[in-house]
């Protein structure tokens, strides 16, 4: 029962993270794709805004597929845990806690999810199981 508790949480935050990677990089499910999430990025000072846009959506895409395959799920972690530390320090951070004042409670909330299960391992049902035994 464990591992099946670990493959819903790794699926649920891997493939939100795979879709606000897809966002980013080719406008999908809403998003903006690089030109529009580069725009925001120069207008919060991440500079040159459409290759950090690039950048983020990549860490966000592959993380997410790493972290929902259980493969390699400690880096894939990394990634997401990467891209959460980068959206505190310079979009949630001075908000304060809470996410009803845009604060960091939700990418703390990821963070300590990738955290833990990077600590804990991905399941029997993960390739990290099948691959690495």
């Amino acid at each position: 029962m464990m591992s099946l508790g670990l493959l819903l949480i790794r699926l649920v935050v891997g493939l939100s993270f795979m879709g606000h990677g897809a966002q980013k990089l080719f406008g999908w499910f809403g998003g903006y794709g690089p030109k529009g999430t580069g725009a925001w990025m120069e207008s919060i000072g991440m500079k040159p805004g459409v290759q950090m846009a690039i950048m983020a959506g990549l860490a966000e895409l592959v993380g997410g597929l790493l972290f929902a395959a259980g493969l390699l799920t400690p880096l894939g972690a990394a990634m997401i845990v990467g891209t959460m530390v980068v959206s505190i320090v310079k979009v949630h951070g001075q908000n304060g806690y809470w996410a009803t004042s845009n604060g960091y409670e939700y990418n703390l909330l990821l963070i300590a999810v990738a955290v833990g299960i990077a600590l804990t391992g991905a399941g029997a049902f993960s390739l990290d199981a099948w691959l690495f035994g």
